[in-house]
């Protein structure tokens, strides 16, 4: 499993949470607390963010974070109201390539995920490939289930364009959801999301446990950021998300909105 984290709000320095936190994503990547498989997350990086005029930019990386200076002077330079990271642990069989690195982005869309479907390439590799149109299909450069739900997403999103992010990411699951249904299998998605203007942040799972996620605001009537990650970045306030659960946040406001999804399949 993978460590994510997410923050919208006021501008700050990405090595701010990078970094600086007393179990920061760095901290997390050598010695998390939660990791339900496997000890450390040290086969990849990736850090995604938007600059003031609200165009996303990614930097990924294949070696652990404890180990790419790069990313550390790159930190300490960009600054950010909206950015995600993540650090990898690779699934049974999937190489250490660039195009399996996290965060993946289309247009204004970032996205990291958590989690995993069972025996993917052998259930749900080809029937999600087939609910894509070209445009969209021709977006998966690598081999992860990661990219294949975000390739569903994106064709969601994009089939409307009236559709909020949170909504688009809902009927998603509940597609991901029929799917396994259908192929028998189970999966648990962990997903953060974001179009610069609002940020949408799940914990969901079918037929498995979903691993844990954690959202902080540092006030709940006026907050200045919202930061949602794998596991508790301090000893502050962080409130568990309940399984099956979404939190979405908008610019205009920064409240986060906690809300039980309803799959319908």
């Amino acid at each position: 499993m993978c460590r994510l984290i997410g923050y919208f709000g006021d501008n700050i320095r990405l090595d701010e949470l990078l970094y600086k936190q007393e179990h920061s994503l760095y901290n997390q990547s050598y010695n998390p607390l939660e990791l339900k498989s496997g000890f450390v997350c040290g086969d990849g990086v990736g850090v995604g963010w938007y600059d003031e005029a609200g165009k996303p930019f990614i930097y990924r990386n294949t070696i652990p974070l404890w180990n790419d200076p790069n990313l550390k002077d790159l930190s300490q330079y960009v600054q950010s109201a909206c950015s995600v990271g993540y650090v990898r642990l690779a699934g049974t069989g999937e190489p250490l390539d660039i195009s399996n690195c996290q965060p993946f982005r289309n247009g204004k869309l970032l996205f990291v995920h958590n989690g995993e479907i069972s025996n993917f390439q052998q259930t749900l590799y080809r029937p999600i490939r087939d609910r894509l149109g070209d445009s969209t299909y021709r977006l998966i450069k690598g081999l992860t289930d990661s990219e294949h739900i975000f390739a569903l997403l994106v064709e969601i999103w994009q089939s409307c364009g009236d559709r909020t992010l949170s909504s688009a990411l809902a009927i998603a699951l509940d597609k991901l959801t029929d799917l396994a249904q259908k192929y028998d299998t189970s999966f648990s998605t962990n997903i953060i999301v974001s179009d610069g203007q609002s940020v949408a942040a799940v914990r969901y799972a079918y037929g498995t446990q979903a691993p844990t996620l954690y959202w902080y605001c540092d006030d709940v009537t006026h907050p200045s950021r919202v930061i949602v990650a794998s596991e508790p970045l301090s000893n502050q306030n962080w409130t568990a998300f309940p399984e099956q659960s979404m939190l979405s946040v908008q610019a205009d406001s920064l409240v986060p909105k906690i809300s039980l999804l309803e799959i319908s399949a």
